[in-house]
């Protein structure tokens, strides 16, 4: 079936990104599958991660199917939109059946990609992980992709106003290998070794990254192990 809806909605995010002025350094699309099922995965710092996440998969002329709350499917605008490009809803009260749905896109052939910490992070760490993206992944028979986010916190995220004015922000985005998720595998170990992954392209992302705080007041957006003024994240100490 043509996907009428969500190439445009695409090319619109790029005029945006060209009036914001952003700057991207995205690495690792090689990585994405240009046919087939797999599930991404990606750190989640900011409300616009979905957007970015899905960037990554554009070499490869691929549409990522992001699974998100339910309450964005019921929103007058976002709803309509959300539907036509295939998204999918998760309804915490029916987790199960958000879960069957990703699992049959996934053997479909589609690229279901899905935030692990299942909320936005407000340390700009790692949190937790939920198991749920490597099960499907096993279930489906089909690879884990993970990805990491870095600036897109500095355009919007929670407790912050959102930022679109053209101020340059660069945005860093790392895509690393497929892991294969057999399904005789313990979910628990393909998710731990998942989000080391992530780990290791975060920091590579952060590493990278070529913007520094402007001044005292504009921390907000670092991480206090790296000498920043986010709230500190369990396990951590401000540099």
């Amino acid at each position: 079936m043509a996907e009428l809806v969500y190439p445009p909605v695409v090319g619109a995010s790029r005029t945006l990104f060209k009036v914001l002025d952003l700057r991207f350094d995205i690495q690792g699309t090689e990585h994405i599958p240009r046919r087939g099922g797999a599930v991404l995965v990606s750190n989640h710092i900011g409300y616009l991660d979905f957007v970015f996440a899905g960037l990554a998969a554009r070499p490869a002329k691929r549409l990522v199917r992001f699974m998100a709350k339910d309450q964005v499917f019921k929103h007058k605008v976002s709803g309509p939109l959300m539907r036509a490009m295939k998204h999918i809803p998760v309804d915490r009260s029916a987790g199960q059946d958000s879960y069957r749905h990703a699992v049959r896109s996934l053997k479909a052939g589609e690229i279901v990609g899905v935030f692990p910490e299942a909320t936005i992070s407000p340390s700009f760490t790692l949190k937790q992980f939920k198991s749920g993206a490597v099960r499907m992944a096993q279930e489906a028979g089909v690879p884990v992709l993970p990805l990491a986010l870095w600036g897109t916190q500095r355009l919007w995220t929670k407790g912050r106003k959102r930022d679109f004015g053209r101020n340059h922000f660069p945005i860093t985005i790392r895509v690393g290998e497929q892991i294969p998720a057999p399904a005789d595998e313990s979910p628990a170990a393909l998710t731990d070794l998942m989000r080391d992954r992530m780990q290791e392209l975060l920091e590579t992302a952060q590493e990278a990254y070529p913007a520094k705080p402007s001044g005292p007041d504009d921390t907000w957006w670092l991480p206090a192990h790296l000498g920043g003024s986010a709230p500190p994240a369990p396990g951590h100490t401000a540099a």
